[in-house]
């Protein structure tokens, strides 16, 4: 089975204020996404920005067999969403953008405007595998694009770029800690025994403060000598797979002509150790060949495609 995630990016039907001009771009855009979901051939993979969740059902009648989908109820302020694409049925066992309890409200701007949940929702499905119930959560956090009063993406003067960074980090990292408390419901605290995987846009890089905050206890990383050492973290704990992609492919985004592996898989003990490859893109095609984006979004819009690659793991 192969497992993934993919930034959709801005995925509208056309006519709205983010989404593609008219038809043809929209047709494009359909066609490009469709044939490289198509030949990625996943049995289960989770998207973001789903802008309209039209769009979402209008992508999975172009491809092959009848695919089930699944949408997230919480949208940010622009509509976006993520979601699951699936080849089999699927249950929704979460959906919630809510902070873990005792987190409090951070601070957004500099009004003093605090937040007390997700942007965007985090959606957690469960569908039958050959080894049993396999348990998928699937995210977009809080981007490191920063924005400023009036829509503005550059700042007055080098303090506001700070506070503002600083305000995004914040909202992240509480976004991160509600992840991690829906990754614990998955694994019950038997991570050794039950399938599960957290997926999706972080954001942020493998060493990433927000990204290790998923992980759970410390010691047993890929590719460190305590990975194949037993221990008692293992029950709770997630593995990123970014260790086992190829490093030339170890990139999902090129962000100002800089590569960033921003989208992540990561697994329980019992899933992780039947990984057999992991990857970003097509498999067999070598890097992603991917757009460098800047800091307005509104560039892209209507551009065939995605400026994510999709990071996936095929797991026996």
């Amino acid at each position: 089975m192969l497992l993934g995630t993919w930034n959709l990016e801005n995925l509208y039907r056309p006519g709205g204020p983010y989404g593609p001009d008219d038809e043809a771009a929209y047709a494009s855009k359909l066609a490009a996404l469709a044939a490289v979901i198509t030949e990625l051939d996943p049995g289960l993979l989770g998207v973001q920005e789903v802008g309209d969740p039209g769009a979402l059902e209008d992508l999975a009648g172009m491809l092959d067999d009848d695919w089930h989908v699944a949408l997230s109820s919480h949208a940010d302020s622009r509509g976006i969403r993520v979601g699951f694409l699936s080849r089999t049925e699927l249950t929704v066992v979460a959906d919630t953008a809510a902070f873990p309890p005792r987190m409090l409200p951070v601070q957004a701007d500099d009004t003093g405007l605090t937040v007390s949940q997700a942007g965007r929702g985090f959606l957690a499905v469960e569908v039958a595998g050959e080894r049993g119930p396999l348990r998928v959560a699937v995210c977009h956090l809080k981007s490191k694009l920063l924005s400023y009063p009036d829509g503005r993406f550059q700042p007055r003067d080098e303090g506001e770029r700070a506070r503002y960074g600083a305000y995004a980090l914040y909202r992240r990292a509480a976004e991160a800690a509600a992840l991690r408390a829906l990754a614990d419901r998955l694994l019950e605290g038997d991570g050794r025994e039950r399938d599960v995987a957290v997926l999706g846009d972080l954001n942020d890089e493998v060493q990433a403060a927000t990204t290790q905050m998923l992980l759970g206890p410390p010691g047993s990383e890929i590719g460190t000598p305590g990975h194949d050492r037993p221990d008692r973290g293992d029950a709770v704990r997630l593995w990123d797979v970014a260790p086992l992609i190829p490093a030339a492919e170890r990139y999902s985004r090129v962000n100002s002509g800089r590569r960033e592996l921003i989208d992540h898989v990561l697994l329980s003990h019992r899933l992780v150790r039947r990984v057999t490859s992991a990857g970003t893109g097509l498999p067999d095609d070598g890097p992603p060949r991917l757009p460098s984006v800047g800091t307005d979004p509104g560039e892209r819009r209507g551009v065939a495609g995605s400026d994510h690659a999709p990071v996936w793991v095929r797991v026996r």
